[in-house]
């Protein structure tokens, strides 16, 4: 049997990881300022999460197109443009905390979903040139560069606004000058990318199924739903997390470190998830990560010390981390070349239409569901069950079904 040559695939992983290190990095630092920035701002209380919540929907509303472009002139075009996203978004930010506006404060957080769109294919970029043997580890892989974004953003969070003494919303002025710098940084990385631009349909190439098709598909229908319910469920309980922590009595800076140790449990397993799903099964690390959120959710019920906020962290980026990336290795088997640009699209655009959701409903849980921050705590931790059972069910239903005959 001839070796696969996987030298092609290894070199953009490589781009990948260090992309998904050095602009993944402001993701989690706007996940830690934004709702704390929208609460100082803000009029409402219920409201202080619609920064976040503008980020996702801005990544939702550009996947589909974002994926298009992709198809049509490649990974590279379509991630600068995801950086310059990024770039633009951040500057609308810093101005809007010099006004301490909080409408001009959304518009920028919605551009910054432009670059988090982007960043949501590095996990498919990094399969177009692997080998089928390969492709679950380099999916792993390039999801593992964001072990240094866990170390990068919430650790400038902390160190950036530690050191400035200002109580307005202005202490968070250079956290987003940072993020304008690492979208600079992005940009000559994906130089070095050398993913072929996708081949130009002929009038009698197949054109594939159909979006109604495909989603009717079911080891595509249950990679989705997995997909939507593991990242929606990670980031209704992150978004609120820097406000329950802060609101029990806790610094910025500790809120910081409980989200740097659920980023580093987010990425970390990484290394080792395409191995485990290669050795049990998609399914098996799929139905893990479910379990290990609602364990997430058992934890952060059971009280509101430092040492819980850790734990339940730690775990909801495990249960992430198998659920998500192991969603995505189905999808990614599931349809053929020539349909990646459509179902791909359309899958991110499912999958952050739930997360724009349940960060909406994250500040509302949380500041708007109880009197105090525990309830209001406790409530999202709450929420949780019934995605999970749906989830979990698909989830079943599909392992239970009678596999395919082959001849």
């Amino acid at each position: 049997m001839q070796a696969v040559d996987d030298s092609r695939a290894k070199r953009n992983v490589t781009v990948l990881v260090m992309a998904q290190a050095f602009l993944g990095s402001q993701i989690t630092m706007m996940f830690v300022v934004a709702g704390l920035a929208g609460q100082q701002m803000s009029t409402n209380l219920c409201l202080a999460t619609l920064p976040i919540s503008m980020i996702v929907f801005g990544s939702m509303t550009t996947a589909p197109w974002l994926s298009g472009l992709m198809q049509r002139y490649g990974r590279r075009a379509g991630f600068v443009v995801g950086a310059a996203g990024g770039l633009i978004g951040a500057s609308i930010c810093a101005y809007a905390l010099t006004l301490s506006n909080f409408w001009v404060f959304l518009v920028g957080s919605y551009l910054t979903g432009i670059y988090m769109s982007s960043q949501g294919f590095f996990r498919f970029a990094a399969a177009d040139t692997a080998s089928d043997g390969f492709r679950p580890k380099a999916i792993s892989y390039v999801m593992a560069g964001g072990l240094l974004s866990a170390v990068i953003g919430p650790q400038l969070v902390g160190y950036l606004t530690s050191t400035n003494p200002d109580a307005t919303v202005m202490r968070f002025f250079p956290v987003y000058l940072a993020a304008m710098a690492l979208n600079l940084m992005g940009m000559f990385l994906f130089i070095f990318l050398d993913i072929p631009k996708p081949v130009k349909r002929t009038a009698d190439a197949p054109r594939g199924r159909s979006l109604g098709e495909l989603l009717k598909t079911p080891r595509i229908a249950v990679a989705v739903i997995c997909a939507m319910v593991s990242y929606a469920l990670m980031n209704l309980v992150m978004t609120s997390t820097p406000l329950a922590v802060v609101g029990c009595g806790f610094a910025v800076a500790d809120a910081s470190n409980v989200v740097t140790g659920h980023v580093l449990a987010m990425f970390a397993p990484s290394f080792f998830t395409g191995h485990l799903i290669v050795r049990f099964g998609v399914e098996r690390i799929m139905g893990l990560g479910l379990l290990i959120l609602g364990g997430a959710g058992a934890v952060a019920l059971s009280g509101v010390e430092l040492s819980h906020f850790f734990v339940a962290l730690i775990l909801l980026g495990l249960g992430w981390n198998f659920g998500f990336i192991g969603a995505t290795t189905m999808l990614a088997g599931a349809h053929e070349p020539h349909e990646r640009g459509r179902m791909q699209g359309l899958n991110d655009l499912l999958v952050f239409g739930g997360v724009t959701l349940a960060s909406l409903s994250s500040g509302g849980l949380m500041n708007c569901s109880g009197g105090t921050p525990q309830e209001g705590w406790a409530a999202v931790n709450i929420a949780m069950v019934p995605f999970l059972v749906l989830a979990g069910g698909a989830l079943i239903w599909l392992m239970l079904r009678p596999k395919p005959q082959t001849a």
